[in-house]
């Protein structure tokens, strides 16, 4: 029997008190477009579409494949091969590779989370409260280029960047030309950020980019619709903002950081983030200066990678409970490569921002979560 090849490849390697100090990043919000339900139905409907199609065609033949095994009672094969999506090609192996893999079990229990020394006041740090989780899976790395282009191809999804025709890009991915045409496109109050047409997950640092080098790096310019549409394609959902960040104290109690509160352990850098001065200037001594691979810092016991700093991560939550908007905002965890502690200390577990629904940009990226 020869399943789902890259899939199990992938998935081992699937982002000062007040507002002034700020990167920006949570008012990277679109303006509302009217034929944007419109929009999300036909990518919904051209989704269901495929997929219908596609699970006929897949579970039958998976079905008579795995008729041996089910009739010496190993049905759970069959339950563990209805978590995967698509059928990615042939494996050499004979036997399938459960959902979980390469994601981490964080143990449930009370933890507290959040925290009586803010930085951002603004933010809603704090205070502390203690957060009651069940046990769940989280994935090890953020959802990498690689893993979103599965997705794309076997749904024919269609991100929102893509839809709207633009995204947020970070001024130093354009040329001093390309600025000063676009000065009008700039974010008022962030005007290192500019609105760029023909930017979208495909396209990441302009309109002319590629994924070419960038396939084990997360995927960006990607909305909360986008995040949760991928994640039920894999049968997953998004971690809450209390998940995320009891997963990434990596089972420490009231540190800074998923490895403790000392930013440079051992004088080596843990996380990619800025270096230098803000916005100028990146002297990108942690090795990038943009995105890292998803596996390229490892910073917890929970065995998980990039929980803070890369790009900033989805979560399920709203910002306002109370929120009953269109495109309401959305907690954000994490911070990304552009965060420096002058302007956006938020690469700490506690720290938190947001962005409506709709928003995405280049530093703004997803992983998924399972209930346990």
């Amino acid at each position: 029997m020869k399943i789902i090849a890259y899939g199990i490849v992938w998935l081992i390697f699937t982002q000062s008190h007040g507002a002034a100090e700020d990167c920006g990043c949570s008012k990277l919000n679109r303006e509302p477009k009217e034929d944007k339900e419109q929009l999300l139905q036909k990518v919904c409907q051209q989704k269901s579409r495929s997929a219908s199609s596609h699970y006929r065609d897949y579970y039958g033949e998976l079905e008579q494949e795995l008729e041996p095994e089910i009739q010496k009672g190993k049905k759970q094969l069959l339950k563990d091969a209805e978590e995967f999506r698509c059928k990615f090609g042939e494996l050499e192996h004979q036997e399938l590779e459960p959902v979980i893999h390469a994601m981490s079990l964080i143990p449930g229990g009370t933890y507290n989370v959040g925290t009586n020394e803010p930085h951002f006041h603004g933010d809603r740090e704090g205070p502390e409260r203690q957060e009651k989780i069940n046990d769940f899976y989280l994935d090890k790395y953020e959802v990498t280029n690689d893993a979103f282009s599965i997705f794309v191809k076997d749904t024919n999804y269609t991100t929102e960047a893509e839809g709207f025709g633009d995204s947020f890009l970070f001024k130093t991915l354009l040329s001093t030309d390309e600025q000063k045409a676009m000065e009008h496109l700039r974010v008022a109050s962030a005007p290192w950020w500019y609105k760029v047409s023909g930017v979208s997950w495909r396209h990441p640092n302009g309109k002319d980019s590629s994924l070419g080098g960038l396939e084990n790096h997360p995927v960006v310019h990607v909305t909360w619709r986008d995040a949760v549409a991928y994640c039920k394609w894999m049968g997953k959902r998004l971690p809450t903002e209390a998940e995320w960040e009891v997963a990434c104290r990596g089972g420490k109690e009231r540190k800074l950081f998923p490895w403790g509160n000392k930013l440079m352990p051992r004088e080596e850098h843990w996380l990619n983030i800025w270096q230098g001065d803000f916005p100028e200037g990146n002297l990108a001594e942690d090795g990038f200066e943009f995105t890292s691979p998803v596996d390229t810092f490892r910073q917890n016991t929970f065995d998980l990678y990039n929980m803070v700093g890369n790009v900033w991560e989805w979560t399920a939550d709203l910002w306002d409970a109370n929120d009953m908007s269109e495109t309401p905002n959305r907690v954000k965890k994490g911070g990304s490569y552009l965060c420096h502690k002058s302007y956006c200390y938020r690469y700490r577990c506690a720290a938190r921002s947001q962005n409506t629904e709709d928003s995405s940009a280049g530093n703004l990226g997803f992983r998924c979560a399972k209930d346990a």
